[in-house]
């Protein structure tokens, strides 16, 4: 059994940039994250986007549908900011249902060295292999099926909509 990882960027993998003091994408951190955190698990990884989900476009949420579609493994984790991660989580439930998907991101970027981001990958390739085949957000150890959770934005949480 392999997992198909999906990157999307987000903060996950942002950097910073001294010269200019922003925040942007160089490369992706998946494959050192995975390595670091000594996963044994057959993974694939398909750089797909790297882009900040605020700024993704519907064009863009429909490559990653696309991407999911075809992929041959059942079992996928994205990683995606935070911001909008609902927003794609519900257009791959409504695409794609046959398949156990999980959407993963950081609040703080991986290189950082203080980021949620590889506690929150590592939760969500074990919870894309327990859970039946539907989208879901995994964040901070939880997971939560797509249209029942967040993002609180003043907690800095993700947090179920109905309990």
């Amino acid at each position: 059994m392999t997992v198909c990882v999906i990157v999307t960027g987000g903060t996950f993998d942002k950097e910073y940039d001294e010269l200019r003091g922003t925040l942007n994408f160089r490369q992706s951190h998946v494959a050192e994250m995975l390595q670091r955190g000594r996963c044994h698990l057959d993974v694939t990884i398909d750089v797909l986007l790297m882009v900040d989900s605020l700024d993704m476009t519907d064009a863009q949420r429909g490559t990653i549908v696309a991407a999911c579609r075809t992929c041959a493994e059942s079992q996928i984790v994205i990683t995606h900011g935070t911001d909008t991660m609902v927003e794609t989580a519900r257009a791959l439930a409504v695409a794609v249902p046959e398949k156990t998907i999980v959407l993963t991101g950081a609040m703080v970027p991986y290189a950082f060295g203080s980021s949620d981001g590889l506690f929150n990958l590592g939760s969500a390739l074990s919870f894309v292999q327990t859970l039946p085949p539907g989208v879901y957000v995994a964040m901070n150890g939880r997971w939560f099926a797509w249209n029942n959770v967040r993002k609180n934005r003043e907690a800095g949480v993700f947090e179920a909509l109905h309990h």
